[in-house]
């Protein structure tokens, strides 16, 4: 019986399926929003904590900015090409839009959060299929989630409120 893997491995090394690589262009469409939205919310951002938000948005941009080419460098070791475009983004992005006027703060780390944990959401959507074909490539994701999941519990708990016992 010839697996997914086993039939794209060769001489010239592992390639990708096509539900591998659309898979992969998910996660990477995603990420690049990510950067973007993080971007302009850290321009527009207004309100209390707003330094300490402003910073904290710059984080979240480096992290969607590195996994993204980490997605995209994989996608090319792989033989499949990534389109992180402006039109690819706009076109497959599943992230809400974060909008283009000023923004509260607060406000502005509710929408995030949602970002951060759609984005979390695709990679997670794509991992079972992903770990299928390629498991080194699911343990890229595995890290990717861990820490968009971890942003996302960072930033939402500068709106949280303590719970009651």
């Amino acid at each position: 019986m010839t697996t997914i893997a086993s039939a794209n491995t060769g001489m010239n090394g592992f390639h990708a399926s096509a539900i591998l690589g659309a898979n992969l262009q998910r996660v990477l469409v995603d990420l690049v929003a990510l950067h973007l939205y993080g971007k302009q919310a850290h321009w527009n951002i207004v309100g209390k904590n707003f330094r300490d938000l402003h910073l904290q948005l710059d984080e979240i941009v480096d992290l969607g900015r590195e996994h993204s080419d980490t997605i995209a460098e994989r996608m090319r070791a792989l033989d499949v090409v990534p389109d992180a475009g402006p039109k690819a983004v706009c076109a497959q992005t599943t992230l809400t839009d974060f909008g283009s006027d000023e923004v509260d703060t607060t406000e502005a780390v509710d929408k995030i959060t949602v970002m951060l944990r759609e984005v979390a959401a695709t990679a997670r959507a794509v991992h079972d299929d992903v770990d299928s074909e390629d498991p080194t490539t699911a343990d890229l994701l595995h890290t990717i989630i861990h820490d968009l999941e971890k942003q996302a519990w960072l930033i939402s708990s500068e709106n949280r409120k303590p719970r009651k016992a």
